[in-house]
């Protein structure tokens, strides 16, 4: 089942067209990365699946009854509001403490909902924020470069968050990243992303793909690595990912 279809859809802001004839779909359960170089249409994309940018051509349809969750690139809060993860988590109201309490153990952090938020590392910050996504329990989670700001360990250890949230919940999984190195072996399907689709399939194939080593060249070798080394090498379909990459970055 489509939860969300992308029909030559084309975005612009003024005179510039960021986005030209784009088509893409997202099924019940997969994980979806985007890659692409900055000023692709990354994030307006995303924007135009939320509703917040308006289509100048084409259209964006969700399923029926289909809940989104969203997290951002970042968030700024105020660092002298003096507010805890819970009550950050129950904004604007009418949250149960045991669904914050649920969300904060999907998202891997379930002893934070006391901690003040401004005191919290970029890479607690992340979770709480993919807490807050998993709140109204989506079919959909979209994520926008979720991770910019962590170092590597902290990147993959996210991104394999993000696994195991698809394992529990069965939902489905957009991601935005700029990091295809560490996502790729998440991703059920990755689509290479410059202005319009370059190219798209599995991990193995995009890593291959000449569209995708002419945006993103072949230095990618040793933080690919780093991740080999924190994922679990029981899963023989990611360790095969792993090693074509691995071969392709160097």
């Amino acid at each position: 089942m489509s939860l969300v279809q992308v029909d030559g859809l084309s975005v612009r802001y003024g005179a510039r067209t960021v986005l030209s004839h784009v088509s893409l779909s997202v099924s019940a359960g997969e994980i979806v990365t985007i890659v692409g170089p900055n000023g692709s249409g990354k994030t307006s994309l995303l924007r135009a699946i939320i509703g917040a940018v308006k289509p100048f051509r084409g259209r964006v349809v969700h399923g029926s009854g289909v809940k989104i969750g969203y997290v951002p690139q970042k968030l700024h809060i105020d660092e002298t509001l003096p507010i805890t993860v819970s009550r950050f988590l129950k904004l604007p109201g009418g949250v149960a403490a045991a669904d914050i309490n649920q969300a904060l153990t999907q998202a891997g952090v379930p002893d934070l909902s006391g901690a003040q938020l401004s005191q919290l590392s970029g890479g607690q910050f992340q979770r709480v924020l993919l807490a807050r996504a998993l709140i109204g329990k989506p079919d959909l989670l979209l994520l926008d470069e979720a991770t910019q700001g962590l170092d590597q360990r902290g990147s993959a250890s996210f991104y394999q968050q993000i696994e195991r949230v698809r394992q529990d919940t069965g939902c489905a999984v957009l991601m935005i990243s700029h990091e295809l190195h560490v996502v790729m072996s998440a991703s059920d399907r990755v689509i290479c992303l410059n202005g319009h689709v370059c190219c798209e399939g599995t991990p193995a194939v995009v890593a291959s793909a000449p569209e995708y080593r002419a945006l993103f060249g072949t230095g990618t070798g040793g933080a690919l690595a780093l991740y080999r080394h924190e994922h679990d090498h029981g899963h023989d379909h990611g360790d095969h990912n792993h090693d074509h990459n691995t071969e392709a970055a160097e």
